[in-house]
Order: C-alpha cells, then structure tokens, then sequence
C-alpha cells in the first residue's frame, strides 16, 4: 500500500473559508492561523499527506499568503524538500495572465499543465479549515477497493449555528450528503436542516486523468465550484463513494468555534484523540523551555516554549514567547505568540493576536458566547 500512498497527489486549497473568519485573515490566510499552542492549521493536512508517503503537495494560495510562505519555507520540517516532487507553492500570478481564483474550478485549471505532467495516478483535493490527524492510506484503500471514480470524506455532525444562522453564501459554500451503502446518492448546498448530518470534509480523492477531463469541460463552461458544479450535476453518473471519518475532527467555521476547538484540547481525552496518532509536524524554532518564575499559580494551561509566566494562567492557550507579569491574571484566553500581559492586568475570554500587549492594570473580559478579539500588534 505504500507504493499507492505515494501514487498520489496532494492539492491543499488554504484559503477556502476565508471569509468565515474575518478578523484572523487579515494578516494572513485560513490555513496560517495558529492553532493549539504551536502549529498552524495547514500543519494538520501536510503531516496527514507526509505520514502516509505523499510527497508531491502543491498549495494554491490565493491572497494574504506571505506569512504561510515563511511558514512552510522549502517544507524541510515534513521531508517535502525533495528534488522530485515535493512541496509547491502556487500563487494567483505565477503564470503569465493568471489572476486570483474563484472556486476550484479556476484554481485547477491553472494548475492543468503541471497536472499533464505529473505521473501520479490519484490526486487528493482538500482544504485548510478542518484539523484531524487523518489517515489517507485507509482512504486510498478504500477508494481502490470500492472501484470509485471519486471518494468524497465526511463525518457526522450536527452543522455549526454559525452556518445555519448564515443568511447568505458570503462565506462560502459547504456541503451535506446523502450516502447509501457508502456510495453519495445526493449531494446538498449550504443545507439548513437539524440534526446530525453527513457533513462534507471538502476532502476528495480522485484519479488524475479523471480530474483533468472533468475541470477542462467545467473551465469552458465557465463553472467555478468543483462540487456545486461539477460533482452534483453528475452524482448519479459518477460513481462516487462517501468515506466516513470516525477520528477526532476540529472544524473552524467563525472565530467563536476557533476558539472553542482550542480550549477543547484543554481536555486530555480530545488531545489524545487528535494527537495520539501520527505525529504532527510544524515549523522547527530553537527557544528556552518554559519559565515559570516562583509565585506562579497555572491550572490547566497549553503552553508553548519561549514563555514567561510570573502571574496567574487558568484554563488558556499560550502560544510561543508569551509573557504573564507578576500580578496578572488570565483565564479562558488564547495568547498568540508574542503576547504581554504586564503586572496587575486582568483578561478573560481574550483572543489576542501576535505581539499585542495588554498594558498594566487593564481589565478587559469578554464572554464564553462572544470572546473578545484584538488585532496584531495592538496595545491595550
């Protein structure tokens, strides 16, 4: 099975759902925003591709896409700096006449000359927006033995308020399926029904001959959307499989579930479940353990290298080089990399972003039903 492992491409899409969380792509794009104390989300797809031997990635960025860039840098950190294959960034104005993308459709369209070229006989099409540890060898598998023209990945959940309270498609689409005897009978765009529901991964495997011809028709009709246009039109002509995923699953569709996946992982039967498996990797950045200077009070905390902590931290999310002053207090805070908090401050449901500072004998609470977010770089 490894040698169909690495039969297979990747095509990462990292700014899809953009839009459903406004305030943290302003400086950057959905798959770059921090998540869990040290990583980045599009850290989550590419261990998930390197785990399982798929060494040829190409990420199509859009906008916003320079702090990704320093991120992934030659994708050494996930043994994707190779001389064949490997990672490749792909930005809106690398071809001649190229402008930014629409949908999928006119993102593979632009890639339909490296897709002729490449030799893999599979290529997986996926997201930013979802973190699992997710396991493509029993995907693959799966999609040879059902004999699928596509397989399409879902798993069962209730739909987020946030998209069921959503009164227009600005932010995007997002799909639910019907599957019988795992095959996907029907295929529904930004559905409103309740209940638990097969909730799309926006994670498709496909051959890549098949993908060629497919996007080629759909680009000359002008189509945009790979699975409003092109997968729902033909549902009962293609065969396509559903691929129900059982793992632990953290789906970011607005800033209030961004924070909420993060302080799940305050749970050791959630951080298990999403970090027990195959290891995850991320940006290598040489720093100090952690200090915890004496008169320190810390209770069920994350917390990257490079911190400072002389205050007190309850139930928060540290990200690298935080520092608590003495006198401060945290709670229920996610703190992004380069956080201060000076003495006698006090903040509670806070999302800050990098390098803000919270000044000395500030008072700042949000709620659990509307953290408070502040911007890069912000003094407060």
């Amino acid at each position: 099975m490894i040698s169909e492992n690495m039969n297979t491409l990747g095509i990462i899409f990292p700014n899809s759902y953009d839009a459903m969380v406004p305030e943290l792509v302003k400086v950057r794009l959905m798959a770059s925003i921090p998540f869990a104390s040290r990583y980045r989300l599009i850290d989550f797809t590419l261990s998930s591709m390197a785990n399982c031997n798929i060494d040829n990635i190409c990420v199509m960025v859009n906008n916003n896409y320079h702090s990704l860039m320093d991120h992934l840098g030659s994708g050494r950190e996930w043994d994707l700096a190779r001389k064949n294959g490997g990672l490749h960034i792909y930005p809106p104005f690398a071809q001649k006449n190229a402008k930014p993308y629409n949908g999928r459709v006119e993102a593979l369209a632009s890639l339909l000359n490296f897709l002729r070229d490449q030799k893999e006989k599979y290529v997986i099409i996926t997201d930013t927006n979802i973190v699992a540890n997710f396991d493509y060898h029993a995907m693959i598998k799966a999609h040879i033995e059902s004999g699928a023209d596509i397989t399409a990945a879902y798993n069962e959940q209730e739909l987020p308020e946030s998209i069921l309270n959503s009164h227009s498609n600005d932010k995007g689409f997002y799909y639910t399926f019907d599957v019988k005897e795992n095959r996907i009978t029907k295929i529904y765009v930004n559905p409103k029904e309740p209940g638990v529901q097969n909730f799309s991964m926006n994670m498709y495997l496909i051959g890549r001959e098949l993908l060629i011809s497919l996007i080629d028709e759909a680009f000359i009709h002008g189509q945009q959307y790979f699975e409003r246009d092109v997968l729902l039109p033909q549902v009962n002509k293609l065969n396509i499989q559903g691929y129900k995923y059982d793992g632990y699953v953290a789906r970011i569709t607005d800033t209030k579930s961004y924070f909420d996946e993060n302080m799940k992982l305050l749970d050791d039967y959630n951080l298990d479940a999403l970090f027990s498996g195959n290891p995850i990797y991320t940006k290598i950045r040489d720093d100090n353990p952690t200090r915890y200077i004496e008169g320190a009070k810390v209770q069920n905390v994350m917390v990257a290298d490079g911190c400072i902590i002389e205050g007190e931290v309850e139930n928060s999310i540290l990200f690298r080089g935080v520092t608590i002053a003495k006198g401060a207090k945290v709670k229920n805070c996610i703190l992004m990399q380069g956080t201060a908090v000076e003495s006698g401050a006090d903040i509670e449901y806070l999302i800050t972003d990098k390098d803000v500072t919270v000044t000395a004998g500030k008072e700042m609470k949000g709620t659990d039903s509307y953290p408070i977010y502040i911007g890069k770089s912000q003094k407060i």
